[in-house]
């Protein structure tokens, strides 16, 4: 017959394990959480762009409306005259709104700055 102190002794060890597995989770759940804090300020924040920054904005191929911007708007500072053909999803032109995504294609080939 086995003793009974061995049944306890493993039910200790395996205790002390669980523990210390646990106790490490918790310690690396905490650094992820403190790294994901730090970056959230840096990297994640939703900035919006108003006045003279609309003139500055990029017209990459996938466009991203502003407030305060039209499809004319847009349409101008983009150079394409297509805008409202080569978006299908956009019903009606005067009902456009930050944050929609809208397809680019400009009439003339962009300067690259360097």
């Amino acid at each position: 017959m086995a003793s009974p102190s061995k049944p306890k002794s493993i039910k200790a060890s395996v205790a002390a394990r669980v523990d210390a597995a646990s106790r490490y989770y918790a310690i690396v759940l905490v650094a992820f959480m403190l790294l994901g804090s730090s970056l959230k300020g840096n990297f994640l924040t939703n900035e919006s762009v108003r006045g003279s920054q609309l003139s500055e904005r990029p017209c990459d191929e996938i466009y991203v409306v502003g407030e305060g911007e039209t499809l004319h708007t847009i349409s101008d500072k983009c150079d394409d005259p297509y805008i409202v053909e080569r978006n299908p999803h956009i019903h009606d032109p005067d009902d456009v709104f930050p944050g929609l995504f809208i397809k680019i294609t400009p009439s003339k080939p962009r300067k690259l700055l360097r």
